[in-house]
This record gives structure tokens, C-alpha cells and sequence, in this order.
């Protein structure tokens, strides 16, 4: 899959890409339980588009700019009308061998304001 086929809702996502930048972490509270978590977002891509990854927790520290990743199992969601894309409990990410040169920041789904 390449990232300009990633869709809202969409569910085991298995996508190579390169990590551009990557935002400070941020402390939030959990509604649920009341529980503290980091949380971060990167902006990740290919040669087709870039979206943003959210991170929590631990993923937060394996993902570093410049780099490229195999997502595996991921999903999207939307966030404030916004597309994402996310790793979860089930879903996986790891530096991979395989290099992408360069992400097209031109076509940033994220940016894109979702209608309906």
C-alpha cells in the first residue's frame, strides 16, 4: 500500500515510510481511567503523499526523522477532521533496510479537510 491509498476508517494498513519531522511530546490524561500518556504526532511518507502518525508511549522513542519505517497492521482514524494514521495495540512499527529518498509533502492527507 502506498500512502495516498490510506482512507479514513481503514484497517491493516501495511505501509513503507520515511519519518520527516516528529513533534515534542505532550502529557495527556486518559478519560477512561484517569491514566497519564505521551503522546506525539510525526509526519511520515512516500513518494505519493504524507500523513501524520500518531505515537504513544513507548513508540514515541522508536521513530526519528529522517529514517524509514514498515508500519504493519496499522489503521487510520480521523482526528478534528483531519486523516491519521496509527500503530495501536495490534499494529507494529520497525526501521526497515528498505530506503525511501524522499516523502511528498505536497500531497499531505493530513492537511486535507474531510468532508462528509
Amino acid at each position: 500500500m502506498k500512502v495516498d491509498e490510506i482512507k479514513p476508517f481503514g484497517k491493516k494498513i501495511d505501509v513503507l515510510v520515511k519519518a520527516v519531522e516528529k513533534q515534542e511530546p505532550r502529557e495527556v490524561v486518559a478519560r477512561l481511567d484517569n491514566t497519564t500518556h505521551r503522546v506525539s504526532e510525526a509526519l511520515v511518507g512516500d513518494e505519493t503523499g504524507c500523513i501524520l502518525l500518531t505515537l504513544w508511549d513507548d513508540t514515541i522513542n522508536q521513530v526519528e526523522g529522517g529514517k524509514t519505517y514498515q508500519v504493519t497492521n496499522g489503521y487510520s482514524t480521523t482526528f478534528k477532521n483531519s486523516l491519521r494514521l496509527n500503530i495501536g495495540r495490534y499494529g507494529k512499527i520497525g526501521e526497515s533496510t528498505e530506503e525511501i529518498s524522499k516523502a511528498n509533502k505536497e500531497n499531505n492527507l493530513s492537511e486535507k479537510e474531510l468532508s462528509g
